[in-house]
């Protein structure tokens, strides 16, 4: 039985998006499924667009997403040598021809099988020179490309995607084209094919737009009497207008790196890629990373280019829906310690918190995150909703400043007065401070309701949130009575 393995090979020219690392998180799902192994290599023969810092992002986004690789991460530029020797053997064995043309000349034919309405390609000028005249074109410095030799053969050639099903080409379609540039560099087309007969490559899973590369990727195995891998081609991630996502197009919004900073969890991510173009055959949606491993096929992937709707300059739902849907499900049904983690990294890099002192009350924090998690979409809002209850420099919303405290300005004597009785309690507890509160509305006629939700927003900042009661719970006595002891900086001066 052959080993599975599969490789995901991104370029060093920017961070990785949300495209590469779709298809990073397919293959290693693939791998996983088959007990297989996944091969990172990094294909960094653009030297001039390659750089250190893409090199780390790619690795820090992939750890981020812990879909971690079993080899690698291999280097293309350490290879050159092997791509080198595989276009001489090409030549050699007369697959592959030098080809003297210029681009001047290539030009002009373009445009003449143009405007004659003719297939542009190119018409093999080279492809029979003798040896006499391609030494003789040589000794007079004139520059060469490579150029594979397609076969000249009749009917089409044909493969069976995992994905696309049978897929068929003819011969008379596929033009000559260049492996090897004129200053002697092999082309990716080449590079591609060298490194995964080097790798042992047993699946090649890609996105469509490497569709076109694979018909003349197979006549390239064939020639250097390699065994071929078998295709899939996944469709590709566009946006709402069915662009094709791109750094280039979309900036950072479609950056691993952007996701993170923004407090979504590494697996809620993972779990919306793959649906992207995935169908489990079932309603279910959220999968724990053994379930997906388990249920995953690349036959369940969709023949059609799936959407992702993300929203530039919508500051809150910048992204998909689905996204935060997911991203809201993992936050309330998560391990309460492994949430504890994500968001103590958050607290402490705001300087909300020291470590020390978040030790010392890690039972008290935990069940603060349980108590106010439902409502929250991102990790991010722990530290900005959810400031009040970790810090006293929180800020109050306009919305609900505006609806239960400035609505009523007698609450600037109302919550002192609540702050005195409640800090002469002899037993601060929810119900001991809710008839208080209930009290105290009686007394001034007033309903309840105004003197709570003014206390709603004197404690958190917030319109909505756990039970009013619960809030005071946690806070404890002295955060809840300094707080409403004094809130005439809440109404504008005059």
């Amino acid at each position: 039985m052959v080993e599975v393995r599969v490789r995901f090979p991104p370029s060093p020219t920017g961070y990785l998006h949300i495209g590469g690392a779709r298809t990073a998180l397919i293959n290693w799902l693939f791998a996983r499924k088959h007990q297989g192994k996944l091969i990172l290599r990094i294909e960094d023969t653009d030297t001039e667009r390659s750089t250190q810092e893409s090199i780390d992002g790619i690795l820090d986004g992939l750890r981020w997403l812990e879909l971690d690789w079993d080899e690698g991460p291999y280097f293309q530029t350490d290879f050159a040598d092997d791509h080198v020797r595989a276009a001489q053997q090409l030549l050699n064995d007369n697959h592959a021809y030098r080809c003297f043309c210029t681009k001047e000349e290539l030009d002009r034919k373009r445009e003449l099988a143009m405007a004659n309405k003719q297939t542009v390609g190119y018409d093999g000028t080279c492809r029979n020179l003798s040896p006499a005249e391609v030494a003789e074109k040589e000794a007079a410095g004139l520059p060469s490309v490579i150029r594979f030799k397609v076969p000249r053969r009749p009917g089409t050639l044909a493969y069976t995607d995992q994905v696309l099903g049978t897929i068929e080409r003819a011969y008379s379609e596929i033009e000559d084209f260049v492996i090897v540039r004129s200053n002697g560099k092999p082309l990716y087309l080449l590079c591609n094919v060298v490194d995964d007969i080097r790798d042992r490559i047993s699946h090649v899973i890609r996105g469509q737009d490497h569709m076109t590369n694979t018909t003349r990727q197979l006549l390239l195995y064939e020639a250097l009497g390699a065994p071929v891998p078998v295709f899939a081609h996944m469709p590709l991630t566009l946006d709402l207008q069915k662009r094709k996502i791109s750094k280039r197009s979309h900036g950072e919004i479609v950056a691993v790196q952007f996701y993170r900073e923004r407090g979504f969890i590494p697996w809620a991510l993972c779990n919306f890629l793959c649906l992207l173009g995935w169908n489990p055959g079932t309603e279910q949606e959220f999968f724990s990373r053994e379930e997906l491993i388990e249920v995953f096929s690349l036959e369940r992937i969709s023949k059609v280019n799936s959407v992702f709707n993300f929203k530039p300059g919508d500051q809150k739902f910048f992204t998909d829906p689905k996204l935060i849907a997911i991203n809201e499900h993992y936050l309330r049904t998560m391990d309460l310690s492994d949430l504890g983690e994500l968001v103590e990294e958050r607290l402490l890099a705001d300087g909300i918190w020291d470590p020390a002192y978040l030790d010392q009350r890690r039972e008290w924090y935990l069940a603060t995150l349980d108590l106010i998690r439902d409502r929250f979409h991102t990790l991010d809002d722990f530290t900005t909703l959810g400031r009040a209850y970790f810090a006293d420099d929180y800020s109050v919303e306009a919305k609900p400043l505006k609806k239960n405290i400035l609505k009523h300005p007698d609450l600037v004597t109302w919550m002192p007065q609540l702050s005195q009785r409640l800090a002469a309690l002899s037993s601060f507890d929810q119900a001991n401070v809710e008839q208080a509160a209930r009290d105290l509305a009686d007394e001034l006629e007033i309903k309840p309701g105004i003197l709570i939700n003014g206390m709603r927003t004197v404690l958190t900042g917030q319109l909505a949130g756990p039970s009013m009661f619960a809030i005071t719970d946690t806070l404890g006595r002295d955060k809840v009575v300094a707080r409403l002891s004094d809130i005439s900086h809440l109404y504008p001066s005059n």
